[in-house]
């Protein structure tokens, strides 16, 4: 499955596939980030059955607290 992830097309993920598994996979902590799914945020209570699919645009940013 081909999948642009932050702008970088990758193909080295086997279907199906969950954004959180995708996370997973990824070694990103699903607490620190947004998830952005073909232009539309994914809800983090919705990330185990949010399907990712050959094709997909998943955007991933990190959230920085500062101050």
């Amino acid at each position: 499955m081909e999948i642009t992830i932050n702008g970088e097309k990758r193909a080295d993920f086997a279907s199906p596939l969950t954004v959180a598994e995708l996370l997973e996979q990824l070694g990103i902590n699903p607490k620190s980030i947004v998830v952005e799914r073909n232009l539309e945020i994914v809800a983090k209570n919705r990330m185990n059955e949010t399907t990712v699919r050959d094709g997909d645009a998943i955007e991933i940013i990190r959230l920085v607290g500062g101050g």
